[in-house]
């Protein structure tokens, strides 16, 4: 069980409660790592609080911008010593993708860079009314066709297309948020998946928010833990 990656997300600026979230989903049986999205980064405090960590973490900014701005963004965090995770979108393009990544090597060269596809709070009525006309699945592989040329070493996408995907390209890194333990509600998600079922479909790696965060933690956690001992 130690062997797989489990990334709690820390949706709040509050900074009591990421404490509580981190202290709380410590567990011996299991490396939790939190994952910081634009609500914490953005807070007043939050950028000097991921200065300070002793711990390593993921920055989820879905960066996505013309490939100079892009690299400026980047090479503006690598005072962040314990960033392991940066997110880049797939809309960026080839060439953002390729920059980002080569810009991170000098930085840091345990620093992943990982590709984002179609959000999970989008389904395929989503696409067509933003002017797509591929399914989400097909959407999802050319994104990860451009992201694993680019040289990033993942993607992020829906536990659903994870297994399309996987099929496709053996060796990339698949991380899927968009996880609920059994019961629990998909709230804003659109595209959702348990995380034992996430794993049989072949991911690297879990995200996992409310299920975790919402409520008693440490009781969450232990759900986690039961679930994937399943």
């Amino acid at each position: 069980m130690k062997n797989r990656n489990i990334f709690v997300a820390c949706d709040t600026s509050n900074i009591d409660k990421i404490k509580k979230i981190i202290s709380q989903t410590k567990t011996k049986k299991l490396k939790i790592i939190p994952k910081f999205g634009l609500q914490f980064f953005y807070s007043k405090n939050g950028r000097k609080f991921l200065e300070r960590a002793k711990y390593d973490f993921w920055l989820d900014l879905k960066i996505n911008d013309i490939p100079q701005t892009a690299l400026s963004a980047i090479d503006s965090l690598r005072d962040l010593k314990r960033c392991k995770y940066i997110t880049v979108h797939a809309n960026g393009g080839f060439e953002m993708l390729k920059e980002v990544k080569k810009k991170s090597k000098i930085i840091n060269k345990d620093l992943k860079i990982l590709g984002v596809t179609v959000l999970t709070s989008l389904n395929n009525r989503s696409l067509n009314i933003i002017g797509h006309t591929k399914s989400v699945e097909q959407l999802v592989l050319k994104q990860a066709d451009i992201i694993k040329k680019s040289g990033c070493d993942g993607i992020v996408c829906s536990a659903k297309e994870a297994i399309t995907v996987r099929k496709k390209f053996k060796n990339l890194l698949i991380i899927t948020p968009g996880i609920r333990l059994p019961g629990d509600s998909p709230n804003d998600q659109k595209r959702i998946m348990t995380p034992n079922k996430a794993f049989e479909n072949k991911v690297s790696g879990i995200v996992i928010g409310r299920s975790l965060t919402k409520g008693n933690i440490k009781n969450n956690t232990k759900r986690l833990l039961d679930h994937l001992r399943k």
